[in-house]
């Protein structure tokens, strides 16, 4: 195994030199792939010098020219390369980003758990530097990283970590929602069908919205719709009891309507989480059973206040909560009521409001094709603003993404779904009588 690190190392310099010297279509694409991650990862925990090579190390794997990765592009200018080389230098297509948790400490390195996917990994350690630096760590600590493999079984360190310690559950339940929010498309980088499974309950959630509401689109004031999105979930809760066939044990109908309904009851949330996390436990044992668990989807305080919330769904865009739609809808349908300063800062205000994403202005534009560039045209004062091609580059302008990311509504591994139980849980405990604190910790994402 030494024998392999050495000559994985020896690969990898190779490799990051040949990208970094690079000229031409590669130099361009390493610049643009590396302004826009580092925006992305402007306040991720990584230092700035190690939030680089970060980067650079995910440019080999993600990036492209053209159809080819960078690995492709080195392998085609190394034919000396042997065919083991090759393979060693090919497999690190499988790279993985994850928050890893530290299982073991091991002579020659750890055996890691990424809690993302709940997967195992021996991660050995390539020299004496490496070794110095990761001294510190201790069993169950929580480290930030990016492994590549070496062998069938053994992987190794392929860019800088952040050592985040030990974490308890709401605090680990927080690093795994800024994960979620720095690294979106790493969350089951090494579990496809993880992945497969949440994109498949996006669509699936949509369909139930659409029959519940009956229609993809519905305006109400922030606490008719908090009630509607409450009674939506229970419903749906139960239909999925239903299908499955699961709910013919009593402590499967406690998992949802405990961990996921009462939530909606602040007043029981704790009480139900706790009878949940029981039968998640016993549900992790259960092979049979299934492996995904819907979150609860609330509305933040200050849209149960709004006068009107529009809420939209897509099958890959998931669900959005607009308060600013209306407005602009209102605007694109009645073009000669606008009142010019209200217009250009209600338009400001939904570009730079992320929840307006690309979806939604490409959905008015189509609705309002002369209305909405008109608009566009004025509030922005470029005259010559058309819609083809200059809208996406202008939501790109406002960093707005063209692809469906993975939304909330998507389900998640039990596991994790145990965890933010738990971390709920945790926050939400009674404080003892004549301790009016409240606990420090903040809440989770997720």
């Amino acid at each position: 195994m030494d024998a392999v690190l050495k000559q994985a190392s020896e690969l990898k310099r190779s490799l990051l030199d040949f990208v970094l010297e690079a000229e031409g279509d590669l130099a361009v694409s390493l610049e643009t792939f590396s302004a826009a991650q580092m925006s992305q990862l402007a306040k991720s925990p990584y230092q700035a010098s190690d939030r680089i090579d970060l980067v650079v190390d995910m440019f080999l794997t993600e990036g492209r020219v053209g159809n080819r990765t960078p690995i492709e592009l080195f392998l085609a200018d190394r034919p000396d390369l042997t065919k083991s080389d090759r393979d060693l230098v090919n497999s690190w297509q499988r790279s993985v980003l994850g928050l890893f948790a530290v299982a073991q400490i091991e002579d020659s390195g750890f055996e890691l758990m990424n809690w993302l996917t709940a997967k195992h990994y021996r991660v050995k350690i390539k020299n004496a530097q490496e070794q110095k630096q990761l001294s510190r760590v201790k069993t169950g600590e929580i480290l930030l990283a990016r492994i590549a493999p070496v062998t069938d079984s053994g992987w190794m360190f392929s860019a800088p970590w952040v050592l985040l310690g030990k974490l308890g559950k709401p605090k680990l339940a927080v690093a795994i929602g800024n994960f979620k929010q720095y690294h979106k498309k790493h969350l089951y980088s090494d579990a496809p069908e993880l992945m497969t499974e949440a994109w498949r309950s996006v669509e699936q959630y949509h369909d139930e919205f659409v029959d519940f509401f009956g229609s993809n689109e519905v305006t109400l004031s922030g606490y008719e719709l908090d009630r509607k999105m409450a009674e939506f979930q229970k419903i749906t809760a139960q239909n999925r009891l239903d299908k499955s066939g699961i709910n013919k044990a009593e402590m499967l109908k406690n998992l949802e309507r405990e961990a996921v309904i009462s939530q909606v009851e602040a007043s029981e949330g704790a009480v139900g989480v706790g009878k949940a996390s029981a039968a998640i436990d016993r549900l992790l044992e259960d092979k049979e059973a299934p492996k995904m668990a819907i979150p609860e989807i609330k509305l933040p305080e200050h849209l149960k206040k709004a006068e009107y919330v529009t809420a939209l769904s897509h099958p890959q865009w998931g669900q959005m909560f607009l308060v600013n739609y209306p407005r602009l809808k209102a605007i694109l349908e009645a073009p000669d009521d606008r009142d010019s300063q209200e217009t250009e800062k209600i338009v400001h205000q939904c570009l730079a409001d992320s929840e307006m994403n690309a979806y939604v202005w490409e959905r008015l534009a189509q609705q309002y094709p002369d209305a909405m560039a008109s608009l566009l045209q004025q509030t922005l004062a470029r005259p010559g603003f058309e819609l083809q091609p200059d809208l996406r580059a202008l939501l790109q302008e406002f960093n707005k993404s063209l692809e469906p990311e993975l939304p909330e509504t998507a389900s998640v591994p039990l596991h994790l779904h145990q965890l933010f139980q738990e971390a709920f849980l945790e926050v939400n405990k009674p404080q003892p009588k004549g301790n009016n604190k409240r606990s420090s910790k903040g809440g989770f994402q997720k």
